[in-house]
């Protein structure tokens, strides 16, 4: 046999070989990625996803459905994501989300959700430094929305909370915010929320905005570990907060519910319906477990009100303590939310127009590892960040921002400035036309970074660094970084992307030094770039 010439039937195996895997990637291939995530769940597995702060029921949950037979993956997200995701046409069994306002958003005639029951109350509310509410005169009186504008208004009060875009207590306490400055009416308008003097009120107001973020658990973190007055957040989220603070022996928080309205979350979980009866069944199963007697304790014991009427004197005092300003025993007037064209609306508003600018800084690795397609991944993200495309998640920055980018390599030579839209779009194009080359300069580009804001005016802008590589900084020492950092003794966050074969650990230490954050951009740049545009 001639040994360079193949076997007939060989020939034949590579031709069917090359057919499947010509369907594969080219017919098959193009939504691949979406179809193992749609059938993700097909073997038996009881599917559940889940709004992000419901994980610290995690344990409990996965070991009532092992008692009962049922095999259960839970995957957690923001709750706006969530809606988002489910709209896109990923399959689960249930969804628990924080709040009702979401189901309403998802698609039903994408998404058919039944049997939907709510499993806790849990109001949006202020928690303020005990000494700052005893200056303000905040204590044993009714506080009213405007109690609190005028006090942020006249410089008196700073307070951090979650982004509104991007997760549930900041919506919705964004939506309480506008709702009770709109006057309270029986329904909100669209009308009403284009209405200037409004919008005048909300900017004032969110000009107190001291730190965003893009998670509850991360605020929770953010703020026992900073030193700030106050939070606007979950009432459990005080609750956790006063927790680790007593701990520590630091200032307690003070609970103050605007007696002219407050948002409350009541936690739905829906039957995804499949036409399953096994899957129904099991979805009963959990939801007479959540709403049974251990359900109910579990969910009290992290500060969820469980009781009728959201009223009672009897409940545990280690949790809802009455010495954090903490009331279980008067009515919360709730607010009634507007259609979901108008929390649409709204929120697009908020975005554009309303929130507090920010003034934050990327520093982009540009070293010889970041040729080809890590590159153009980069590309790709910035292209969203700094595009109208981000406009579609409600993450674009606008006229008011302020961008610096810093590409650094071997020296972090430049700094692409911008203040508008068009000139956002002069610093895409240096971002695309720049080659990459060189070693990975990670620390001095971010004490560079540090330079650019600490002369930036704080009461006007949120200040941050963004920070993106891909391999270890060899240029520089986290020695003299961390002693820059301390001497200008400001609270200006730095959120670092890991990449490829960023060091992780030099990013952890970076992020602990300035109450920052570590992402994953591993499996997706772009995701980690969307993510931490929630922090800033």
């Amino acid at each position: 046999m001639n040994p360079k010439k193949k076997p007939f039937f060989l020939n034949w195996i590579f031709l069917v070989l090359f057919v499947i895997l010509f369907f594969h990637f080219f017919v098959g291939g193009g939504v691949s990625e979406k179809k193992d995530t749609i059938h993700k769940y097909s073997n038996g597995v009881f599917s559940l996803i889940s709004s992000s702060e419901n994980k610290v029921f995690d344990s409990e949950i996965r070991a009532f459905a092992k008692k009962n037979g049922i095999k259960i993956d839970i995957e957690y997200d923001d709750t706006l994501k969530i809606t988002r995701r489910l709209n896109s046409l990923e399959k689960y069994d249930a969804v628990w989300l924080s709040n009702s306002i979401w189901m309403y958003s998802i698609d039903s005639s994408k998404v058919k959700i039944t049997d939907t029951k709510s499993t806790s109350i849990n109001p949006i509310v202020f928690g303020i430094r005990k000494s700052k509410a005893e200056e303000l005169g905040f204590f044993n009186r009714e506080i009213y929305t405007q109690d609190i504008v005028d006090a942020v208004q006249n410089k008196k009060l700073k307070f951090s909370m979650s982004n509104p875009v991007t997760t549930n207590s900041g919506a919705s306490a964004y939506l309480g915010i506008l709702t009770n400055l709109a006057g309270s009416p029986e329904v909100l308008t669209n009308e009403m929320v284009q209405d200037e003097s409004l919008k005048g009120k909300l900017k004032d107001f969110f000009s107190g905005v001291e730190r965003s973020a893009g998670d509850e658990d991360y605020l929770e973190k953010m703020f026992v570990k900073g030193d700030y007055e106050a939070v606007f957040s979950y009432e459990s989220s005080i609750i956790n907060i006063n927790k680790k603070l007593e701990k520590d022996k630091k200032e307690i928080l003070y609970a103050v519910y605007p007696v002219d309205g407050v948002s409350i979350s009541d936690s739905p979980i829906g039957y995804i319906d499949q036409k399953d009866s096994v899957k129904k069944e099991q979805y009963d199963k959990l939801v007479q477990y959540l709403l049974g007697n251990d359900g109910q304790k579990l969910l009290a014991n992290y500060g969820r009100r469980t009781w009728y009427g959201g009223v009672t004197t009897k409940a545990d005092q280690g949790v809802f303590n009455s010495k954090w300003g903490i009331d279980t025993t008067k009515y919360i007037s709730p607010l009634k939310y507007p259609s979901t064209s108008v929390i649409k609306q709204a929120l697009a508003l908020y975005q554009s127009s309303i929130r507090k600018p920010v003034h934050v800084v990327f520093c982009l690795d540009y070293s010889g590892s970041m040729y080809g397609e890590r590159m153009a991944d980069l590309e790709n993200a910035m292209d969203y960040l700094l595009s109208s495309r981000a406009e579609q998640d409600l993450l674009q920055f606008s006229d008011d921002d302020i961008v610096d980018v810093i590409p650094f390599s071997s020296s972090y030579d430049l700094v692409w400035h911008s203040e508008s839209r068009e000139q956002l779009a002069q610093v895409l194009e240096k971002i695309k036309n720049r080659s990459p080359g060189g070693g990975t300069a990670l620390f001095p580009s971010v004490e560079k970074a540090l330079e650019l804001l600490k002369n930036a005016d704080r009461n006007a802008y949120n200040t941050s660094i963004v920070v993106m590589t891909d391999g270890e900084g060899n240029i520089g020492n986290y020695a003299d970084l961390k002693k820059y950092y301390k001497k200008l003794d400001m609270d200006i966050p730095v959120y670092s992307i890991k990449f490829g074969a960023s060091d992780e650990g030099q990013l952890k230490q970076i992020s602990s030094l300035t109450n920052g954050k570590v992402f994953d951009g591993t499996t997706s740049l772009i995701d980690a770039f969307m993510e931490v545009r929630g922090y800033n």
